[in-house]
């Protein structure tokens, strides 16, 4: 399966360089039918029914980017992947100035030992410092990772705030889950006064979420694992709301990752799960537990286009991204939404 089935072109001025204000008021694309269907977000309480569950991923975005330096030379840490108490993966710029053995020097004492370098084009770093003392850190000296298509004079003191779900409440993420972006309080309530029911998942997003596929063939392309948890309690909401035929909404792809990847583990079901992912969803993928997905518009030749591709129809896919297009939809991170129903072949 080659990587030029999922490219596209995108004229800069549709990449959202800030986010939509009140939140809710951004586009939605409703493809749950044939026909596309130009809504606000804030009008998914017309399109949700009493008992349908949105599985919403309460991850919170920590500001891994840190400044530091070796030998006066500026690096660049991004933060990615903790693996233990103070052993984090993270990419590191300009990368051939440090080598293995050597500190970077960060402010407050802070300094990260280089570890191993991979052929992905990340690194292991060991801190002085570990657990919360390093998350303390992270949080004072930080700035939040914004993708690379988010232009630097965009960025702002708000991006704290701004690149932030309502229900973030676990920190570990490096890049925002951004279809629940778009939620507001009062958006929320409407929903529950409805009826619709809200499971949280925990899926801490992980910067290979940006990494371009450099493969030809998908096939040979390496997900990289991201860690995520689900409790008992939303484990007990989803089953008890499939058993009533009610709809399993998941709000964004990383919601649903963690979702399927329990249901392959488990023959199907839904149960208590914390552990590392690294399932790459591509067309041809059995879905097991989503009926609908709330997502944003994704990258050309990403891992997260092919999911969608899997998930809705990769022609269905692509004529509504052509139709966005054409409607001057807001893409990617601080961009619009759509909401895609289950591929009748899956």
């Amino acid at each position: 399966m080659d990587i030029s089935q999922f490219d596209y072109e995108l004229s800069d001025d549709l990449i959202a360089q800030k986010p939509c204000y009140p939140r809710d008021n951004s586009r939605l694309l409703n493809c749950i039918n044939e026909t596309p269907e130009d809504l606000k977000f804030k009008n998914l309480t017309k399109i949700l029914n009493p008992g349908d569950v949105l599985v919403i991923n309460n991850t919170k975005v920590i500001p891994s980017r840190l400044s530091g330096k070796k030998d006066m030379v500026n690096i660049q840490v991004t933060l990615h992947l903790k693996v233990k108490r103070n052993f984090w993966r993270a990419f590191i710029k300009p990368g051939r100035k440090c080598k293995i053995g050597e500190y970077i020097i960060f402010k407050n004492n802070l300094k990260a030992k280089l570890i191993e370098k991979f052929v992905e084009g990340d690194v292991l770093l060991e801190f002085n410092k570990g657990d919360q003392s390093l998350l303390n850190e992270v949080h004072h000296q930080g700035e939040m990772p914004l993708p690379p298509y988010i232009k630097s004079e965009i960025k702002s003191d708000n991006d704290k705030k701004n690149y932030q779900t309502i229900f973030a409440d676990q920190d570990g993420a490096v890049a925002a889950p951004t279809a629940g972006l778009h939620f507001t309080d009062n958006l929320i309530n409407k929903l529950k006064t409805k009826g619709v029911l809200f499971a949280p998942i925990t899926l801490h997003v992980g910067a290979g979420t940006f990494l371009p596929v450099k493969v030809n063939n998908i096939l040979d392309h390496k997900m990289h694992k991201e860690w995520g948890s689900v409790s008992e309690i939303t484990s007990n909401i989803i089953n008890k709301a499939i058993v009533n035929n009610k709809r399993i909404i998941s709000v964004g792809t990383t919601s649903l990752r963690i979702l399927e990847t329990i249901a392959k583990i488990n023959n199907g079901k839904i149960k208590p799960w914390s552990g590392f992912t690294d399932l790459f969803i591509i067309p041809g993928f059995k879905f097991e537990i989503v009926n609908l997905l709330i997502t944003n518009f994704h990258l050309p030749k990403s891992t997260l286009l092919m999911l969608v591709s899997a998930f809705h129809g990769q022609e269905n896919i692509f004529k509504k991204y052509q139709y966005a297009i054409e409607q001057k939809y807001r893409f990617f991170s601080y961009g619009d939404c759509c909401i895609f129903s289950k591929n009748n072949n899956n």
